[in-house]
Order: C-alpha cells, then sequence, then structure tokens
C-alpha cells in the first residue's frame, strides 16, 4: 500500500514537472515496479528510507544478467533516478542512493529552451489586472532570472530576499544554501507583488514567511507552477513541450551561450558536479566556431 502512495505521487510528478509522454510514464512506473518485485524477492528493504545504493547495484546487476538491450538498462536506470529524484523532493528520503550510479552512454536528448521573444510572449499574456497576474509576472521573471528549481521556486521565503542588493537566498537539494544573483526587473516584480498584492492576502498558518501564496494565503504547489506555464505557453502559441525545469534550462542556455564561465553557472544552479552543469551546454556550431576563433591564440594572432 505504501509503495502504491509513492508510485501515484511519482506518476503526477513525470506528468506534471517532467512532461513526460504517457508511453515514457507507463515505462517509468513499470521500471520501479520491476524494483519493488525484485527487493521482495530478495527480502530487502521494505521502504524507501532503507534502500541503499548497493541494494539498487544488485539489481542493476539482476537486470544486466536478464540480457536486455544496453537502451533497455539505460532507461531502467533513468527511471529508478527519477522515482528517487522524486523522493528526495518530497522528502521521503534525505540522501538518493542512485547519485554515484552511472547509465550508458547513449547520448541525450536535450530538453527544450525559450527564447527571450517566447518569453515575452508568456508575460505578455498575463492578465495583470487581476490579483494573481502580478504574482504569475513575478514567477515567471524569478524562475527565468535566477535558474531557479521549482521546488526552490515555491519555498523560497521572504526572509531570504535581499532585493536590495540584488540578491537571493536559495535553499537547494540537500538542504544546501546559495546566494544568486537577481535581475533588476525581477526583483521589481517580486517588490511590487509583495508590496501591492500579497500584502492584502491573509496568510495561512505556518506560510507568513513564504514569498507566493495561493488565494487561501497557503505555499503555492509545484503543480501550480506547472499549470501556470503551461497554460501562458499554450495562449502564446508556444508549441514546445513546457515545464517550470525549461525556463532553468533556459536560464543557464543563455548565460553560457553569452560566455558565462560554467563554473559560475554550476553555482548559480546549485548543480554539486560541473558534469550536471555540462548538460546545459548544447552549444551550437557556429557559436562554438566563434568562441574558438576569437580566444585561441592561433587564430586570434597572439602567437603571431
Amino acid at each position: 500500500m505504501m509503495w502504491e502512495s509513492y508510485l501515484k505521487g511519482f506518476r503526477s510528478y513525470l506528468k506534471l514537472e517532467r512532461s513526460l509522454s504517457d508511453n515514457s510514464i507507463v515505462a517509468y512506473i513499470e521500471d520501479v515496479k520491476k524494483l519493488i518485485r525484485f527487493l521482495a524477492l530478495e527480502e530487502k528493504a521494505a521502504a524507501p528510507s532503507n534502500i541503499q545504493a548497493k541494494d539498487l547495484e544488485e539489481f542493476l546487476k539482476h537486470v544486466h544478467e536478464l540480457g536486455l538491450s544496453a537502451h533497455t538498462q539505460a532507461r531502467i536506470i533513468s527511471g529508478i533516478k527519477a522515482f528517487f529524484r522524486f523522493l528526495e523532493i518530497d522528502e521521503v528520503i534525505k540522501d538518493d542512493p542512485t547519485t554515484l550510479i552511472e547509465s550508458p552512454k547513449l547520448g541525450r536528448k536535450l530538453p527544450d529552451t525559450l527564447s527571450n521573444e517566447e518569453i515575452e510572449a508568456m508575460i505578455a499574456e498575463i492578465d495583470r489586472s487581476k490579483p494573481e497576474g502580478e504574482r504569475n509576472l513575478a514567477i515567471i521573471e524569478t524562475l527565468y532570472a535566477c535558474g531557479l528549481r521549482v521546488s526552490e521556486l515555491v519555498n523560497l521565503k521572504i526572509s531570504n530576499l535581499f532585493l536590495d542588493e540584488s540578491f537571493i537566498r536559495v535553499i537547494g537539494k540537500g538542504d544546501k544554501e546559495r546566494f544568486v544573483p537577481i535581475h533588476a526587473g525581477a526583483a521589481a516584480s517580486i517588490e511590487r507583488y509583495v508590496q501591492e498584492v500579497r500584502i492584502h492576502i491573509q496568510p495561512a498558518l505556518h506560510h507568513e514567511n513564504f514569498v507566493f501564496l495561493n488565494r487561501r494565503g497557503k505555499q503555492l504547489s509545484r503543480v501550480m507552477i506547472f499549470y501556470i506555464i503551461k497554460e501562458l505557453a499554450e495562449r502564446a502559441g508556444i508549441r514546445k513541450n513546457i515545464s517550470p525545469h525549461t525556463l532553468r534550462h533556459s536560464f543557464a542556455t543563455e548565460l553560457v551561450e553569452h560566455g558565462a564561465d560554467l563554473r559560475a553557472v554550476q553555482e548559480m544552479l546549485g548543480h554539486a558536479s560541473i558534469t550536471t552543469t555540462e548538460i546545459y551546454t548544447h552549444l551550437d556550431r557556429s557559436f562554438l566556431k566563434k568562441t574558438i576563433l576569437e580566444h585561441h591564440p592561433l587564430y586570434n594572432g597572439s602567437m603571431r
């Protein structure tokens, strides 16, 4: 019964936050069920919080011995990793046991990004005559200006806003703290929402410090952020596969393509490993060519 509850939450996470297709969701759920059956047969961890990396290694060894293709094995690993990321986000587990598990290098389909024009088109669809309009504007601009995870956005606290200094304090995965610069426009949108709209909302008990509230004065859910972004994208005529993470990916891509140091981008995104940050560097050939011609000593004349 416990596993059924987790699988139900995982299904919603895949659909609403990862924007996966129905077929992919079914495959991921089945992959997790494979793990559950394996653990039951081996009489191992009865709860997700008890599962250790060695249990997963034994499961993956079992999968390999079944003679499945490398692509199938990679998908199973991807599904298991996604499941434990979901459990970590929902604070079912404190540490992700899949952190050191590597997938076969099969190439990766990069997620969609949004151009500045597309984000402006989404913003133009916000009805700012309504109270939630100012809130939604601040949400979109903060996600794009700071590259936050959706969980970091909904947990953003008023006490963590340092808008006069153009920084916000973010609590990321594993309760790791980082300070992220915020653009003046996004800072102004947050300040306007807090001072002109939020001030008229009576916060619910224990929700007083959250920046973004719903009409009942409670912290916004990750699902609600997904729906806000999805609806704005549809109204703006954007046909890409959009989720809150799309804005984070777009943020990182813009920085890298305009010459930002990868280590700085890693710090702003809150990645523990630079390898994770490199996923965001899907630079086009023309940008790479321009960078080499400008900076390599053989081409820029500094060796002559």
